[in-house]
């Protein structure tokens, strides 16, 4: 596929890697000729430096056949005008825009056919948004994907010592949960990822991955630990666009919300639009101020400033003075890394969040939903079974069947909106949205030729 990126910031670049890692013609165009060079020189990728929404570089980076533009620049002004250039003038047949902005995401009037030609609007902010309120939904998580409109959730728990599971082989799951059914999709020990039996014993700090339809996460999450108490109180840290979005989700949802915003203009700003959040004026990473506003009696911590390092350590602070659970935005994936198994309970790192919403638009086969996972190694896909027996590799197969990749597992199906758990003798069926697990991405092609229909199929 060839697909021309517009901006090199850090989704951009983080695109710009995933994708030439496979086998796409990818261009990426900037205004800052450093940083082009230094990605150019790291990545199997075509460069070109200039502004992206004027028609003679978009030329340059060859958009006459190109098949999708990725339109990430800072400016949502330059990533409409991409597009519609892109439209207009190159007939570009898939053209995905980040949008920040609440005010044109409000009016969704001013994007299609006959208006600006943009056909898939991302907005990092929600996605992130979307995926705290997930986390503080399930505190003793430490991951919370989505599938299926919601009603299929993957979890990723931290098994510790006492869950009833622990210590004892999975096929004793059942055993425990004779009415809920679920699937063990992947075991993390440390840095080895273990593909599950009935036979694999459960062990302390495992990190364990599984599947199950929604009204069952809470009774499986707790045969891995005991789980905590709901979350009430939140405190936010940082008002921008991310936590303004978090405080009304939060308020809308009856949690008690603090937010403590630097920028006294923001903080009248964001006060204004807030109903029942308390608005602080003062730095989160204030010893004596966080004392005063009972840190201790905080369910969750929470720092989504624009600075990695002021939210790292008023995130550290808050754990020390007696916050229960503390989360961090961090984009540096060197940060990631570093903090991930540290005193913060959880690290939110933006481009693993809003990588898998672009790659569901540019997978191959009809990919529905695509979720990063472990850093971008593994991934997690909800893809639809197309055709019938004689032109589809899936359908009327049972799992046992299906020549599905090492390290790759069919975990759940949604079939006429009711959830399926998969196992062996499991058949898919026609429109069955099919959820897998990949412990590593470099399957992703084999996968994707699996659930493509034959070109015969009409």
């Amino acid at each position: 596929m060839k697909i021309i990126i517009l901006g090199a910031g850090q989704v951009g670049s983080s695109m710009a890697d995933i994708l030439a890692g496979e086998a796409n013609d990818v261009t990426l165009v900037d205004t800052d000729a450093a940083v082009l060079r230094m990605l150019q020189d790291r990545l199997d990728i075509r460069t070109v430096v200039g502004n992206a929404s004027y028609p003679h570089v978009l030329t340059q980076a060859g958009a006459e056949d190109a098949d999708l533009l990725l339109a990430v620049t800072n400016s949502d002004e330059v990533n409409m005008v991409a597009c519609t250039v892109a439209g207009a003038r190159f007939h570009t047949p898939t053209k995905i825009a980040r949008i920040r902005t609440p005010e044109y995401l409000s009016c969704g009037e001013i994007f299609g056919p006959e208006a600006i030609p943009v056909d898939v609007l991302i907005s990092p902010e929600q996605f992130i948004t979307d995926h705290i309120m997930r986390l503080i939904e399930y505190p003793s998580a430490s991951q919370v994907l989505e599938f299926a409109s919601g009603k299929i959730q993957l979890v990723a728990v931290r098994a510790v010592h006492g869950g009833p599971l622990v210590g004892h082989p999975l096929v004793e799951l059942r055993e425990h949960m004779p009415k809920i059914d679920t699937r063990v999709a992947a075991v993390y020990r440390g840095d080895q990822v273990i593909t599950p039996t009935a036979t694999t014993v459960i062990e302390s700090d495992d990190e364990v991955f599984f599947v199950a339809a929604r009204q069952h996460i809470r009774s499986v999450m707790s045969e891995m630990r005991k789980l905590e108490k709901s979350v009430y109180r939140v405190m936010l840290a940082g008002g921008g666009n991310i936590g303004y979005r978090l405080a009304r989700e939060l308020e809308d949802n009856s949690y008690n919300v603090k937010i403590v915003e630097r920028d006294m203009k923001r903080a009248e700003y964001i006060a204004d639009g807030l109903d029942n959040t308390v608005v602080l004026h003062g730095d989160a990473a204030d010893e004596e101020m966080l004392q005063q506003e009972n840190i201790q009696s905080m369910d969750v911590f929470c720092s989504v400033t624009n600075n990695d390092e002021a939210n790292i350590l008023s995130a550290m602070l808050a754990k020390r003075l007696g916050a229960r659970r503390v989360m961090a935005l961090i984009n540096r994936s060197v940060y990631v890394d570093l903090f991930e198994h540290s005193e913060l309970d959880i690290v939110i790192s933006p481009r693993t969040v809003t990588v898998g919403s672009i790659l569901a638009h540019i997978r191959r086969g009809d990919v529905v939903a695509v979720h990063s996972l472990r850093g971008g190694r593994a991934e997690a896909i909800e893809a639809i079974a197309h055709g019938d027996e004689k032109s589809s590799r899936v359908i009327g197969r049972g799992v046992r069947d299906i020549p599905l990749p090492p390290g790759t597992g069919i975990g759940a199906i949604l079939r006429d909106g009711a959830v399926l758990i998969a196992h062996k003798d499991t058949v898919i069926q026609p429109e069955d949205h099919v959820i897998l697990f990949m412990v590593d991405k470099k399957h992703i092609p084999e996968v994707e030729r699996l659930f493509q229909v034959d070109v015969t199929f009409v």
